[in-house]
């Protein structure tokens, strides 16, 4: 088999501490890793869980303390040191080559060779080894920027494996996956460490971090507050000990839909690409679910009916009045605003201010000619800011110097400017920690308390249960789905993947 027979190190991290700028984001961190266990890093973001976890994994130094294996001090300078010692990390951003093959990615820089002559029957003979042991199904000859993300992600961990990877440390690795993706995934993570391997598991979802992990550790301000047996915790004393208190009910009920609310967003017979002839209809106070696997066109009927993307057909009405020639401008004047799936990519300006991202959407309302009404725009981002408890940075930071929940916040702040009456969101709490998701819900519920027409896509069927008042699901671009509140999961899922009857 391609992975070494090596048993995995005991790892021990004595005094570790890690700052910038003068500002502390690990403390004094003393923790022991067993081989062969499943160990979980939690805690809000900010709390230094991912700096850890890349200390361990070579990506940064720590500024002190000392790390050994096995009981010999080690140096990780750089991710070479680490794979050296047997420790593979794989990031949330990811590092694969994406012009390059899978199977030139899972060698790379590790080509079985022979005098000079690269044997490639050897490499292609590793590769399914690899994937008999994992289980995987991925075409070694495909292009890596033409895979799915939850393929890619494979792909990395193949190529870790493939490097005789004792320890693999994994941040959010289940973060853009579906849950039959993770599913897959925390069963190969068990199974790994069933053959020896060590899994350090950074995770927001406490309840994969408790079925998966064999010890957790809670991270809090950049201090270590917590090392227990995970069978010993619940998701509710995990959250205890993040936040330091108890945390309001992460998933608030929804409040009723009033029985004489009108349709406030109608979409008709919508058509691009692979989205083929979806029909929606939000009532004002409504949150509508959008289930279904990647590729089922979630985000691609959100972008429709926003008209970020032109449908070739359909309409799309407001509150009864038909918009002509779908486009961002006339949404937006029609009071539709979308949360994209991507932050980093899609909704904020990374550099940028605190103020200026979420002042973006609203400019045209407080300029006077070429000029913007400076003391109107603080007034209004500092009400929006306040609204949705941005925290912890001066207006003026920029916006990359927030936590993941705190962007997220300011994107949904930017759209709240401009008080809209329907809020398309995609993946609302996607890579936020649990204070920061509880929050999020208890916002999205009062939007549509105050009479807001929310649609909700989601890949966490547990949120979009808990706070929509109905959920629709997308298989291969078409509605196949329309279920009310109280539905089980293991319908949606089985829609979702085909195994039932369409109920449209």
């Amino acid at each position: 088999m391609t992975q070494t027979a090596r048993p995995a190190p005991e790892i021990a991290v004595r005094g570790v501490g890690k700052s910038y700028s003068g500002v502390s984001v690990l403390r004094d961190i003393d923790l022991d890793i067993a081989p062969g266990e499943v160990h979980s890093l939690v805690g809000e973001n900010g709390a230094g869980k991912s700096t850890l976890l890349k200390i361990l994994g070579g990506a940064i130094r720590a500024d002190e303390g000392m790390l050994s294996f096995d009981g010999d001090h080690v140096t990780l300078g750089n991710p070479r040191d680490a794979i050296a010692h047997g420790v593979s990390l794989i990031s949330q951003e990811g590092a694969l080559v994406p012009a390059l093959s899978v199977l030139e990615n899972v060698f790379l820089a590790r080509w079985s060779h022979r005098a000079g002559l690269r044997r490639a029957r050897v490499d292609r003979r590793h590769f399914d080894e690899l994937i008999e042991m994992t289980g995987f199904a991925v075409d070694p000859r495909e292009r890596v920027d033409r895979l799915p993300i939850g393929t890619q992600q494979q792909v990395e961990i193949l190529r870790s494996l493939a490097r005789g990877a004792r320890v693999l440390a994994m941040d959010e690795p289940t973060a853009v996956l579906t849950e039959h993706e993770k599913d897959n995934l925390l069963a190969l993570i068990r199974r790994l460490a069933a053959g020896g391997t060590t899994v350090l598991l950074v995770s927001h979802f406490l309840d994969e971090v408790l079925h998966v992990a064999d010890r957790v550790t809670v991270l809090r301000d950049g201090a270590l507050v917590l090392t227990d047996d995970a069978r010993h915790q619940t998701s509710n004393s995990l959250v205890r000990h993040m936040v330091g208190r108890e945390l309001d009910v992460l998933y608030p009920e929804p409040a009723p839909v009033p029985e004489d609310a009108p349709v406030r967003l109608s979409a008709r017979g919508l058509r691009r690409g692979l989205v083929h002839d979806v029909d929606l209809d939000v009532r004002a106070g409504e949150i509508l679910g959008v289930a279904g696997l990647v590729g089922s066109g979630r985000s691609e009927t959100l972008r429709l009916v926003f008209g970020a993307d032109h449908a070739t057909e359909g309409v799309v009405t407001v509150d009864g009045a038909q918009l002509s020639r779908l486009s961002p401008r006339r949404s937006m004047a029609a009071g539709i605003a979308l949360v994209p799936e991507s932050r980093k990519e899609q909704g904020l300006a990374m550099m940028r201010s605190v103020r200026e991202n979420v002042a973006l959407a609203s400019l045209g309302a407080r300029r006077i000619g070429p000029f913007v009404r400076r003391s109107a725009e603080r007034t209004a981002v500092e009400r929006v800011s306040a609204a949705v408890d941005i925290r912890g940075a001066r207006r003026d930071a920029a916006v990359e110097t927030l936590s993941g929940g705190n962007q997220q916040k300011a994107l949904f702040a930017k759209w709240l400017v401009r008080s809209p009456r329907v809020l398309l969101i995609d993946e609302p709490t996607r890579g936020v920690d649990v204070a920061a998701k509880s929050q999020i819900h208890h916002l999205i519920t009062e939007l549509a308390a105050d009479g807001m027409a929310v649609v909700c896509v989601s890949s966490e069927i547990e949120e979009l249960l808990a706070l929509s008042h109905r959920v629709i699901v997308l298989r291969h671009g078409r509605t196949v789905g329309d279920f009310p509140r109280g539905t089980d999961r293991e319908v949606i899922i089985a829609a979702a993947f085909g195994d039932e009857g369409e109920s449209a």
